[in-house]
């Protein structure tokens, strides 16, 4: 059986240069190490997700295609599996190119992947319609597969499929690019698995690691042998050279539970904490260092969100580099104050106090002058100061990394509070990069329990902090002389977050949702008037949190949907019609 390697690595959009020498080192390696055939990730040469790159800037199709001449003459005495891009028209699609005897031999397009032509055809690099995906390499024979399960119900029901005991490979190959999402390994597991088994044939799965927009690629290729099982797997958010060879090879660990199913909602997140964590704490690292950051800032308000924020930044850019601001307001509570203190205490990072008062009053003043001589219609309930406060907070984090070299201020909203708009923009929304805007209220508590939990000093975010009904501190309730909590706003976030989840992950729609048991009532029973008027609240607010949606900094996906994904963000939008 011939020696395998997959390279299983990080490329960079457009740096086509780097991109490629990282190519060469890795097929020096395989060469040294008598490897027969070495594979590559999807667009290894020009990065990826590459979008409408090749069309805005056509000369780099030119700079890939010089690479790829590069990358073919070090084809000697091993054969190279190279994903890139190919232009057709005014469409793009991805291809690999095999080649061997210092030259591409064959091109394996995407187009017409169902067609089996003679395995000994050859094809011209970017030649339109190239439909050769079934290639020998000495005695074993590969078929490649360009289908996309994850659209699909049913593995079974593709031609692709149906032509496997025609072929009778000894191996499928899919390189696809496939980011991590709460639930997805799972369901590669449970394709390829399937697929291996029911074929009787071995299956390599060749994936990349990264992050980009908003994306976390956490790598994770393996090969399955003919029952199924995994008998290789690379590394998680790492790149790696995986040998395989007579079909076993090194079998690295994934995150706890990662590979269990999603099916229904149960508020028990135990099974994605570790990969939710992980994944963040990789998307900070690639995402500051892509862009040139090194250090961030962000307030602290003594809240979960800013908490646990703080946590994942500390752990992605190392104590030093992590700067939290205290902004209270005349009715901050000395507990948030002291929370936030305490958090950062435990953390070890920069930590300083900046009262708000010094700002808000002069604005105050000036605003309602204004306010006084323009005639348009009022608000009943005027949420401007309210706002103001949150907007001086952002105004504040971004002058200081004004000051700073390498530093950039972070939004700390959830992903509960952006689909309801419960956030302010250019205020606690605002920032160069938002850690936990694809993470639920629940999941955060949940999770922040687990970075208590999973470190050496335990605590760390203050039990308190985890106690309290989170809220914004922004304004005070006239009935009960307190601050108003988030719930008192809008509605208990554990009947909210199911909301959220099963209008992402079921399609419901107003009726299902009114008609729904959910976990919420099981201890609190509510009537059907109380459950619609949450509803409605839900539909309402969520309308008129769109142009906020369009708005959100950068992120990191989690959920298996999202509204900071592209993919999903038109399908979540209709159902609020």
């Amino acid at each position: 059986m011939s020696k395998i390697v997959i390279a299983q690595i990080n490329t960079f959009l457009g740096d086509i240069s780097v991109n490629t020498q990282k190519i060469l080192d890795y097929i020096n390696r395989a060469k040294n190490d008598g490897a027969d055939l070495i594979i590559f990730p999807e667009s290894a040469v020009l990065g990826y997700p590459y979008g409408d790159i090749v069309f805005r800037h056509k000369h780099i199709i030119d700079k890939q295609s010089k690479a790829i001449d590069l990358i073919a003459e070090q084809a000697d005495g091993i054969k190279i599996l190279l994903g890139f891009v190919q232009i057709d028209g005014i469409e793009s699609n991805k291809a690999i190119a095999l080649m061997y005897n210092k030259r591409v031999m064959k091109v394996i397009d995407k187009k017409n992947y169902c067609d089996f032509p003679d395995v000994s055809n050859t094809m011209t690099r970017f030649a339109s319609g190239a439909n050769v995906n079934c290639i020998k390499l000495n005695d074993v024979k590969i078929v490649i597969d360009f289908t996309d399960y994850f659209t699909n119900s049913d593995f079974v029901d593709y031609p692709f499929l149906e032509k496997i005991n025609e072929i009778k490979p000894d191996i499928i190959l899919k390189v696809q690019n496939l980011p991590s999402r709460c639930g997805n390994e799972y369901l590669k597991n449970y394709y390829f698995s399937n697929i291996a088994k029911t074929y009787g044939v071995n299956y390599l799965y060749v994936n990349k690691i990264g992050y980009a927009d908003n994306f976390c690629y956490n790598g994770l290729s393996r090969m399955y042998d003919r029952q199924g099982q995994i008998c290789a797997r690379a590394k998680y958010l790492e790149e790696d050279y995986l040998v395989i060879e007579n079909n076993k090879g090194a079998i690295s660990e994934i995150p706890i539970a990662m590979d269990k199913p999603f099916n229904e909602l149960t508020f028990d997140y135990s099974n994605d904490l570790e990969r939710t964590y992980k994944n963040i704490v990789y998307s900070i690292k690639e995402y500051f260092s892509l862009n040139g950051f090194s250090k961030a800032v962000l307030g602290l308000s003594g809240g979960l969100d800013s908490s646990v924020c703080a946590v994942l930044l500390t752990d992605a850019l190392g104590k030093d580099n992590v700067l939290g601001i205290s902004m209270p307001s005349k009715i901050t509570s000395s507990t948030s104050k002291n929370d936030a203190k305490e958090l950062a205490d435990n953390l070890g990072i920069k930590f300083m106090e900046i009262p708000l008062s010094d700002f808000i009053e002069p604005a105050k003043s000036v605003l309602s002058n204004t306010f006084d001589s323009v005639s348009f219609d009022k608000y009943e309930k005027s949420t401007t100061i309210e706002n103001l406060q949150a907007r001086t907070r952002a105004t504040i984090l971004w002058s200081i990394s004004n000051e700073y070299k390498g530093m950039l201020p972070i939004a700390t909203s959830d992903k509960s509070e952006a689909y309801i708009g419960y956030a302010t923009v250019n205020g606690d929304m605002s920032g160069g990069f938002a850690p936990i805007a694809d993470v639920t209220k629940t999941k955060l508590f949940a999770l922040a329990d687990y970075l208590n939990k999973s470190r050496d000093k335990k605590n760390v975010i203050p039990q308190s902090v985890l106690e309290k009904p989170p809220g914004a501190e922004l304004k005070i309730n006239p009935k009960t002389g307190k601050t108003v909590c988030a719930e008192e706003d809008n509605m208990p976030y554990e009947f909210l977050d199911e909301i959220i989840w099963l209008v992402e992950n079921n399609g419901f729609g107003y009726d299902e949702l009114v008609n729904h048991n959910y976990h919420y009532e099981v201890k609190n029973p509510i009537s059907i008037e109380q459950k619609t008027e949450w509803v409605k609240k839900y539909f309402w607010k969520s309308k008129c949190a769109v142009y906020k949606w369009h708005i959100m900094p950068a992120s990191v996906i989690i959920d298996k949907h999202s509204i900071i994904s592209p993919d999903y963000y038109q399908s979540i939008l209709s159902k609020l019609n």
